[in-house]
């Protein structure tokens, strides 16, 4: 099969299109005939440092859709032609190849009225941001949310799910995109490049703060989150956590690591199960169209490597998807 190789850690420029065998699936897996596959940060993030389970050469891509292509002996819930999504495994070979396997388990149906591009736009960015705003942060419509990043995979993501819930949303954005991040549901939108964002989400909340912050950026940003936060606030980081102190849960704040790195190899079988749950919660809210996948470009498994470099600049406005089939 085609899949696109990395031999040894190194940059993104270092992959190319090879030649791999067909996998096969174990007893509880699937093999899938990837359709499409989106790309992340994690990818460009993994392509430099590696992981010690690998052997190469490896293949990366987590977010993948397709439709089944073999079963493994004891899989009950799945069959060949069933069109699927999921969340894979970063320690195992992914989705940036014409076949990939996953397990049974962590693997979500894809409704007929949605494409693969949209189902892979989702799990990453999509299951971090679902996480977020609905499991972690609770949030409810009497709220207000301060969604970092709100032109990117996650933040773009929180920001429509909160607005579905009810919300409102202030955003941090280059003014460029502000069109873009309130056409998807933010009600402010702040430019952080020319404003003290502190003072502006103060200005906007008539000096109470904010009740919940989703940390999509950095450990800067995230402090400044919990600088705006709200008694009994709340935030959730998956860009780095703010800087720990006493003071930093002074007014009874909580504070939430997001990752999901560590699902696949944990013991924690309803944290893998979650994975399939959250997936079938956001597809849902696509195919109702109360999310918008954000598919800003779709490229070939050739052009990933330089969509990955686009990625490394932090200035990509919604989802990459690579269609492969």
């Amino acid at each position: 099969m085609k899949a696109l190789l990395l031999d040894k850690p190194g940059v993104v420029s270092d992959l190319y299109v090879g030649e791999l065998p067909k996998p096969e699936p174990g007893p509880n897996e699937i093999r899938v005939k990837v359709h499409a596959v989106s790309i992340n940060p994690v990818d460009y993030k993994l392509t430099g440092r590696g992981n010690p389970n690998w052997t190469f050469p490896f293949v990366l891509g987590l977010d993948v859709a397709g439709t089944v292509d073999a079963v493994g002996s004891e899989v009950t819930e799945w069959m060949p032609f069933d069109r699927v999504f999921y969340h894979g495994d970063l320690t195992k070979q992914g989705g940036f190849a014409e076949y990939a396997i996953t397990t049974e388990h962590t693997t979500a149906r894809i409704p007929n009225n949605i494409s693969f591009a949209e189902a892979a736009a989702i799990p990453c960015a999509g299951l971090t941001a679902y996480e977020a705003v609905v499991r972690r942060l609770d949030v409810q419509p009497e709220h207000t949310v301060w969604m970092q990043g709100g032109a990117g995979g996650v933040g773009g993501f929180g920001v429509q799910i909160s607005k579905n819930i009810g919300a409102t949303v202030i955003t941090t954005a280059s003014a460029h995109n502000h069109d873009f991040v309130k056409s998807i549901g933010a009600d402010h939108a702040i430019d952080y490049n020319s404003e003290n964002v502190v003072e502006r989400i103060m200005e906007i909340t008539n000096g109470l703060g904010v009740d919940r912050v989703l940390g999509a950026v950095d450990v800067n940003t995230a402090n400044e989150g919990v600088e705006v936060m709200k008694f009994r606030g709340g935030i959730a980081c998956v860009a780095g956590m703010p800087t720990i102190s006493d003071s930093t849960f002074a007014g009874a704040k909580s504070i939430h690591n997001i990752a999901y790195g560590g699902a696949h190899t944990s013991t924690n079988r309803a944290a893998q199960i979650d994975l399939a749950s959250m997936a079938t919660e956001m597809i849902a809210l696509v195919s109702e169209k109360k999310i918008d996948p954000m598919i800003e470009q779709t490229i070939s498994l050739e052009d990933i490597p330089e969509g990955l470099a686009q990625l490394q600049t932090r200035h990509v406005k919604g989802k990459i998807v690579a269609e492969l089939a």
